[in-house]
């Protein structure tokens, strides 16, 4: 990597990357940082200095269920065998296992360069889990490092009852209310009181919705239609599965209902590629990936994601978003030129997170790579990377925080 550094003698004077590209950018520029900040981006007599990014925002992950896998196995016959197992692994999930394994996750995250994070809680019963608790505690902690946002994801048949309490907790710690819904009884009544009550206490509203490959899944259907009558902050559709099996002219006009309402979808190609079509001895014919382009052509707001890591449900992953860019790229046939936001902006704004872009005057942190370009980064998964934070490569700041 081309770059000026400074002086061991004045570790804050100005540094210089040079002849680098910025994001799907094909003009070198040089950046000189100066302090915390960006002094100044100018186009460069050089090239061959690599490819900066922003920092990456990884919208839906599972920091309860994380790094698990060595207790539950790795081999679920389906997703719901996976939800089986995972919830036999609960009798583990003391403060002190969760936190490990959480603060394990996210110093992965922090040293491949995410900068804001959005993690589901399972919330399977009334009263309020333990994780719910760490992660919040763990929330102030890694304040500055990885903006992390909670999310309480409540079965949807569990609303009626337990609901309102939920959303009153939820509004007090400044969290994001969740719900799974998989072609459930009174499935339009149950997604009618999350908006009521998201309305109700101003909460964003995030689902999980039809995770599988039936096409009689509607409930992205009646989650799009109350967004259509209600006033929330944010609704964000996970997974959506079905979508990709689904008559191609009916989904297209519900992706189009979709961006006229501001629903939101993350698609999550690691979990859902492994877990889809599922069955022992036989290769997957379908994989569950929901319509990418055609939602970002309707107007949706499309993001990518980690989804689950080391654990039942993937007992692959590794918290970095260049992995999941990478299969998201190859699954959806995606120009990563212009999908790059989908890691980036997009997901920072919905994680609530202030995450700089690469400009004069904003601070110094992004992600230095040694590729050439976004195609050389997703052709070689061990291309170096830099990750600097407030004006600096976090590697010269040791494992303090900054």
């Amino acid at each position: 990597m081309m770059q000026d550094a400074p002086s061991p003698d004045r570790p804050d004077a100005p540094s210089t990357l040079r002849g680098v590209r910025l994001g799907g950018g094909t003009d070198p520029v040089d950046i000189t940082v100066d302090g915390a900040t960006i002094d100044s981006i100018r186009p460069s007599l050089s090239g061959g200095g690599g490819l900066v990014m922003p920092l990456m925002s990884d919208v839906h992950v599972h920091l309860d269920k994380t790094f698990t896998v060595d207790r539950t196995g790795g081999s679920p016959s389906s997703l719901f065998d996976a939800i089986e197992l995972i919830r036999a692994d609960v009798r583990h999930w003391t403060e002190d296992d969760i936190r490990a394994r959480a603060t394990r996750a996210l110093e992965k995250a922090w040293r491949h360069g995410v900068g804001a994070m959005r993690s589901h809680v399972d919330w399977v019963e009334p009263q309020v889990p333990v994780a719910w608790n760490v992660l919040n505690e763990i929330r102030q902690e890694w304040r500055g490092r990885i903006e992390l946002q909670p999310v309480a994801l409540m079965p949807i048949d569990l609303f009626p009852e337990a609901g309102a309490d939920t959303a009153r907790r939820v509004r007090a710690d400044d969290g994001v209310l969740g719900a799974f819904a998989y072609r459930n009884d009174a499935l339009e009544e149950k997604v009618r009181c999350c908006f009521e009550l998201a309305e109700r206490h101003d909460l964003s509203l995030d689902f999980h919705v039809d995770e599988g490959l039936e096409p009689e899944a509607r409930g992205f259907e009646a989650i799009v239609a109350e967004a259509e009558r209600h006033t929330v902050r944010q609704v964000l559709c996970g997974h959506v599965c079905s979508l990709s099996v689904r008559d191609a002219n009916e989904a297209d006009a519900l992706l189009n209902r979709a961006g006229v309402a501001g629903v939101g979808l993350v698609a999550l190609p690691t979990t859902n590629s492994y877990l889809q079509d599922r069955s022992t001895g036989r290769t997957p014919r379908l994989r569950g990936l929901a319509p990418v382009k055609e939602a970002r052509a309707a107007g949706v707001d499309v993001m990518l994601a980690s989804d689950n890591v080391a654990d039942v449900f993937y007992p692959y992953g590794d918290y970095d978003p260049i992995d999941v860019f990478r299969l998201g790229v190859f699954q959806a046939h995606l120009d990563p030129h212009s999908w790059l936001d989908a890691i980036t902006d997009i997901p920072a704004r919905w994680c609530s997170a202030k995450v700089d872009g690469i400009e004069p005057g904003a601070a110094a942190d992004f992600v230095h790579f040694q590729a050439t370009d976004l195609r050389d980064l997703v052709s070689r998964p061990d291309a170096q990377r830099q990750v600097w934070r407030t004006g600096r490569p976090i590697e010269s700041q040791g494992k303090d925080r900054p």
